[in-house]
């Protein structure tokens, strides 16, 4: 397994590994990243200085991912977008594996990181809050996913 960052060749793959998850969790429905606009070129949406995807890849099959993104109009804030890994390899510490990975990029760029949720997803919220998120009782702002009702904001060491 490899740990890398996303290339325009991973896009359709993690395109469908999103939509998959989604699908599992019956959340394939508008106000998710399911209908994202960019979710099939997500290498060019995070080609930008302070924004990057990683992804995990087993035998050039993309298994996992996540981003950080600059929270428009929220000064010094970023957005933790698309944390995802394959149902055939959850369980083996690959979700904190890209979590540390995220975090310790957004700690170089920003102050405070953010990130959406959806409360049926039990195990992303129990990771968010192992790494420190604390739950907010309503978003920074309003996205384009309103579907998701969970709220989380980590203080970060910025260097």
């Amino acid at each position: 397994m490899e740990l890398r960052c996303l290339q325009p060749k991973d896009d359709r793959q993690l395109a469908t590994l999103i939509r998959t998850s989604l699908e599992a969790a019956d959340l394939a429905i508008p106000g998710t990243a399911y209908f994202d606009p960019e979710l099939t070129t997500l290498s060019s949406y995070y080609n930008h200085p302070k924004a990057a995807y990683w992804v995990i890849v087993d035998q050039d099959e993309v298994i996992g991912g996540v981003g950080i993104a600059p929270l428009a109009s929220v000064s010094q804030t970023c957005e933790l977008q698309k944390l995802y890994v394959s149902s055939a390899y959850q369980k083996q510490g690959l979700a904190q594996k890209l979590m540390e990975t995220a975090l310790d990029f957004a700690s170089q760029q920003y102050a405070v990181c953010y990130l959406e949720t959806h409360h049926s997803l039990d195990a992303a919220c129990r990771l968010y809050e192992r790494f420190g998120f604390q739950a907010l009782a309503r978003p920074l702002l309003e996205t384009e996913h309103q579907a998701m009702d969970r709220w989380y904001q980590k203080m970060l060491h910025a260097n």
